[in-house]
């Protein structure tokens, strides 16, 4: 796996559109996946973190009939894109996707979350979006 400095001097070549973390956490702590305000403290925090500008407020709803799915959504507009995820309560994991145009250091903020959620294991997924 590439560190940090190799993938932002990648991008940094400006032949890539965006770049896109998932983060997949598991073994998560349960209260802090069921937090709304808990989750939007995460997203004021990693946006700081990894310097992206927030633009609207971050939206959190929790929805799902099937108890397999269900838990909070999040979305956060960033003026260079996106961030969302979902907590699922069933299995106190929780997906989580950054996508941007302005580079940002992967393993860093994959690392950021998984101490905010508490999370006992992780996966990550780096692309290079044209």
């Amino acid at each position: 796996m590439k560190t940090d400095r190799e993938i932002v001097a990648k991008y940094a070549q400006k032949t890539y559109w965006g770049l896109s973390t998932s983060v997949d956490l598991y073994r998560c702590n349960p209260d802090t996946i069921r937090d709304a305000k808990k989750i939007k403290k995460f997203v004021r925090m990693l946006c700081d973190l990894i310097q992206m500008k927030r633009f609207g407020e971050t939206m959190v709803v929790h929805f799902g009939q099937d108890p397999r799915v269900s838990g909070f959504s999040m979305t956060q507009l960033v003026e260079t894109s996106l961030i969302s995820g979902h907590f699922a309560n069933c299995t106190n994991a929780v997906y989580l996707d950054i996508f941007s145009c302005k580079e940002y250091p992967p393993h860093k903020t994959a690392d950021f979350c998984k101490k905010f959620f508490e999370a006992k294991d992780m996966k990550i997924h780096v692309t290079f979006r044209r």
